[in-house]
């Protein structure tokens, strides 16, 4: 797939690159990040996915951008609310896959010599890995009412503060969930697995401020230098898995009947005014409160965690939401394309919401300065917290990169990894890490991941993103 230098880390594929296709595609990269997309298939994603009806604007990929299921990983499009489609290979197996990060009033001097006590009661506390089971146990009632409530839910059976709430991605919940169109297998999955990490590369991270980047926005997020925060990485678990399996045998078979030429089978797509699309949407809702849900049983229990660890109170702690964003989502919102105000639907699969300042869905006090933009690197990667801009909004729907991108396949990876001992080498490092399995620890080993900083660097030289502060991790809980 060729592309064509847009300039200030854009490059365009052509209109008439493939046939079929409606519209342009735009990949926001440096040129160091060049070589590694062009050896992987996702540019021809992007590619395809320009082919789909009701298309709006461009088919964006973030700099994290490699090779997903239908659509890229790292990809954006949107699609008109009246005569567009909807497709769950835009929003990927893990629906509402996400990351929430924590603020505190620590310093690298509290934990000091601790760091491996900490790291045991978290992986304690913390049911990880494949198929893993929490402590939540859901009746048939309260299943529905976690699918329709999401992380409101969560606090209302004391999983966290009230507050947090104000600090997530559309309070926690999507108002259009159907929990009725979430099948049988789904909720079978989902039920014992609500307040589980999961395996892959979620996570759970003790790190520390290492630079700030932006003195005033970092404050209003509360984000001092050398202050330690905590992350917590994951998503609908096998619920979400099941949901989208399950759709997209229903899509793939009803595609043809509403004409879509697809131009990959892995891009299964309905009218969003279908009742096909109406029921994999409200599914699909529902499965992202149930996300939200375990982001928010997960942050409680690292919290509660590392305070039993150091034998602190949350006062003495300060731990406070910073924000929560969702990576694998579709959402309806409005932009103004082509002179005029239109409502769409964006998917975002493998990217994130980045909403400039003034945007009225913000919480109030982070109004005048942006969104907080939460890109996680891995394990021995540092990870970055970014705003989105007003030139996103305007180019990208208000979108920003989710991460470093996977740079190696799994399978790779562990053969890369094949006699290293994974957790000595992050040890040596600095990074105290405890997982399930090592097998994960090779799998999501540093290197097979893109460089995060050239990542958040194309972004910052696309204008679509600018950032506020780095963060280095000290402590990392895996499946």
């Amino acid at each position: 797939m060729k592309l064509e230098n847009a300039g200030d880390c854009r490059w365009r594929i052509r209109k008439d690159a493939r046939e079929g296709m409606r519209t342009e595609g735009l990949i926001i990269a440096s040129e160091k990040l060049l070589p590694g997309i062009l050896a992987d298939k996702a540019p021809e994603q992007v590619a395809n996915v320009a082919c789909l009806p009701g298309i709006v604007g461009k088919s964006i990929a973030m700099p994290d951008i490699h090779w997903g299921y239908g659509f890229a990983i790292g990809g954006v499009a949107a699609f008109s609310a009246r005569d567009g489609v909807v497709s769950p290979g835009g929003v990927g197996y893990d629906i509402n896959c996400g990351v929430r990060l924590f603020s505190s009033f620590l310093s690298k001097k509290d934990i000091a010599g601790k760091e491996h006590s900490i790291a045991s009661t978290m992986f304690a506390a913390i049911p990880s890995g494949v198929g893993s089971e929490g402590q939540v146990h859901l009746s048939p009632t309260e299943m529905k009412r976690v699918l329709e409530d999401g992380a409101r839910w969560a606090v209302g059976k004391g999983f966290g503060e009230k507050d947090d709430l104000d600090y997530t991605e559309s309070g926690g919940r999507l108002d259009d969930a159907n929990p009725d169109e979430v099948g049988a297998h789904p909720r079978e999955r989902g039920t014992p697995q609500l307040g589980t990490l999961g395996s892959g590369n979620h996570f759970v991270e003790i790190g520390i401020v290492e630079e700030v980047l932006d003195k005033k926005i970092a404050a209003i997020f509360g984000l001092g230098a050398g202050t330690l925060t905590l992350m917590v990485h994951s998503g609908s678990r096998g619920l979400g898995h099941q949901v989208c399996e399950d759709f997209l045998a229903v899509l793939g078979r009803a595609s043809a009947r509403y004409g879509i030429m697809l131009p990959d089978r892995q891009l299964a797509a309905v009218p969003i005014q279908s009742p096909e699309g109406a029921a994999y949407l409200g599914a699909m809702a529902a499965a992202a409160n149930y996300a939200w849900a375990n982001r928010q049983i997960l942050g409680h229990l690292a919290r509660l965690a590392i305070l039993n660890a150091l034998g602190i109170n949350l006062d003495q702690a300060g731990f406070a939401q910073v924000y929560d964003v969702a990576h694998n989502i579709a959402k309806f919102e409005e932009y103004t394309f082509d002179g005029k105000r239109q409502r769409v639907l964006v998917h975002r699969k493998g990217a994130t919401r980045a909403f400039p300042a003034g945007n009225s869905q913000l919480p109030e006090r982070y109004r005048a300065v942006g969104q907080p933009v939460l890109v996680p690197g891995e394990m021995g990667h540092a990870s970055f917290v970014l705003v989105g801009t007003e030139q996103a909004e305007r180019e990208v729907f208000a979108s920003a990169c989710h991460g470093a991108g996977r740079r190696l396949s799994r399978h790779a990876a562990i053969k890369q990894a094949h006699g290293r001992r994974i957790d000595e080498e992050l040890a040596r490092a600095g990074v105290v890490v405890m997982a399930k399995a090592r097998g994960t620890l090779a799998e999501e080993m540093p290197e097979a991941y893109k460089d995060v900083s050239e990542v958040v660097n194309s972004m910052v030289c696309a204008g679509l993103a600018r950032p506020v502060v780095r963060l280095r991790p000290l402590i990392v809980i895996k499946g």
